[in-house]
């Protein structure tokens, strides 16, 4: 016979179990190990983001600092690019978008992903099979939360993106789950401009 207490422990425990699988890329079955990533990409072992900023568009946003980060991006994206955050799942700008266009990232306005790569993966960040050039992000290891992930981040700048998992649709088999915090998106047709001052 159930007592509330025990109701009480079970929805508790659902709760923690559900937010582990968010933490995790949606309750992937299969995390990648320390020796293969889902891309296949050399990963490097990092404990810490470099601390850099970009309040200058002629600088190179690795030499910034964090007080110039925190000038130029919104609190939000802070957190989630120099501090490693993760936006709420099904919170984020990107999630459902669907027009045609250019994501950059939102700390130094590299092109990371194409519109055509992007899918609807229901795990309520913005999803890609591929970057759209593979210099543009570099992948690391990551043990954080007592998991093994690979962390995504932008090469140009060492921002924080999301994480690669080896569970995405053909003919990569790969998703990129992506924060929206961390992009800005150009809509085809549409002039390109640096990422402006927050």
């Amino acid at each position: 016979m159930s007592t509330p207490r025990t109701v009480a422990l079970a929805a508790g425990l659902a709760v923690l179990a559900g937010g582990l699988a968010l933490l995790a890329g949606c309750g992937s079955p299969q995390e990648p190990t320390p020796s293969a990533n889902p891309s296949g990409t050399p990963v490097a072992e990092t404990n810490a983001m470099p601390t850099n900023d970009p309040t200058n568009a002629d600088r190179d946003p690795k030499s910034m600092t964090d007080e110039e980060w925190k000038k130029r991006l919104t609190p939000e994206q802070y957190r989630v690019l120099r501090e490693k955050g993760t936006e709420r799942a099904f919170t984020g700008a990107y999630d459902r978008t669907t027009d045609p266009g250019t994501y950059r990232c939102a700390g130094c306005g590299t092109v990371l992903f194409e519109s055509d790569a992007k899918f609807d993966s229901g795990c309520g960040w913005p999803a890609f099979t591929a970057p759209s050039d593979g210099k543009a992000v570099e992948e690391h290891r990551d043990t954080s939360w007592g998991m093994v992930r690979t962390e995504v981040l932008c090469r140009k700048c060492g921002g924080h993106l999301g994480h690669v998992f080896d569970d995405g649709p053909g003919p990569t088999g790969l998703r990129y789950c992506i924060n929206s915090a961390s992009l800005d998106f150009e809509k085809k047709g549409a002039a390109t401009k640096p990422p402006a001052k927050k």
